[in-house]
This record gives structure tokens, C-alpha cells and sequence, in this order.
């Protein structure tokens, strides 16, 4: 229905059917009390769609809590043949960094301390564009560990 409608609980009559006077106009306090139910109940639909959006839009959400000095990985651009950061198809890179986080602008923002070679992009980025550094021992070569020959090469072995 149109606002109007629901507003005053009929149809709006443009100045073609003005003639129709079939309907008597309700005056006083009754026009008052049906208004007033009317927008609490358009108020009250309003609020359950509204709701039921939230739902499907925060299955996915999650909460990033990093103070600063943390350190966060930035996502590169999800789209495709937009090169931004030098590299290309379906292997590059999701994520570029560890970046540290200078400054946490509001709830949904960090301001990263970026190098020099991306010095052209803005430095604050929001948590969608981020993802949390949690490191891992396990993922490091020592050098001493790895020996390598006189080509620069190393034999891998099996943790």
C-alpha cells in the first residue's frame, strides 16, 4: 500500500474523483487514535524486517579486537584483473603483510604502518580488509638449521 493509505486507512483520491462524496471524512479524536495505531504498526513491521536483515547480514561478521602494536595481514583487492600490488591470477596472494597497527580509529578501522613501497595507498583500512596475525613457530626456517652448498641450494627434510 502507499503511505497515504496507510497513513489515513484509504485510497487518495486525485482531483478526478473528488466528485465522489459516497465516503464522510472522519473528524476529531478517532482520526488521532487510528493514525497513531497505524505508524506503530508500520514502526513495528519496519523494525522485525529490519531485524531479520541483521540476521542474515551477521552470519558472516567477526569481531576484530586488536590493540595497537598488533600486527594484521591486508586483504588485496578481491576483484578480478585489478592489479594493485604487482602480481597476478589465480595464485597470488590473498593477503599481503604483516603490518603493525599504528592507531585503532573507531570500532571498525586501524591505521597500519605500511612500507615505503606502498606509500600511494591511504593507511586505514577497514576490518573487512583484515585479518589477524597470529604467529606461528612452526612456519620458520632458522638459518642455522638449513645448510646449504656452494649453489645456494638446501636438501628439505622431514619434520
Amino acid at each position: 500500500m502507499d503511505p497515504f493509505e496507510a497513513l489515513y486507512g484509504k485510497k487518495f483520491k486525485s482531483p478526478l474523483f473528488w466528485d465522489d462524496i459516497s465516503e464522510t471524512p472522519d473528524t476529531g479524536p478517532n482520526i488521532i487514535r487510528e493514525m497513531s495505531d497505524k505508524v506503530k504498526l508500520i514502526q513495528s513491521r519496519m523494525k522485525a524486517a529490519q531485524d531479520q536483515q541483521a540476521k542474515y547480514a551477521n552470519v558472516r561478521r567477526r569481531p576484530l579486537s586488536s590493540e595497537q602494536g598488533d600486527r594484521l595481514f591486508l586483504k588485496i583487492s578481491p576483484f578480478r584483473g585489478i592489479v594493485r600490488f604487482g602480481k597476478r591470477g589465480k595464485l597470488s596472494p590473498r593477503f599481503i603483510g604483516p603490518y603493525e597497527i599504528l592507531e585503532k580509529i573507531g570500532d571498525l578501522a586501524y591505521r597500519l604502518a605500511l612500507p615505503p613501497l606502498l606509500s600511494g595507498i591511504h593507511d586505514i583500512f577497514h576490518v573487512s580488509m583484515l585479518r589477524k596475525y597470529e604467529p606461528d613457530s612452526s612456519y620458520v626456517l632458522c638459518p642455522d638449521e638449513a645448510e646449504m652448498d656452494e649453489t645456494l641450494s638446501y636438501f628439505e627434510r622431514p619434520v
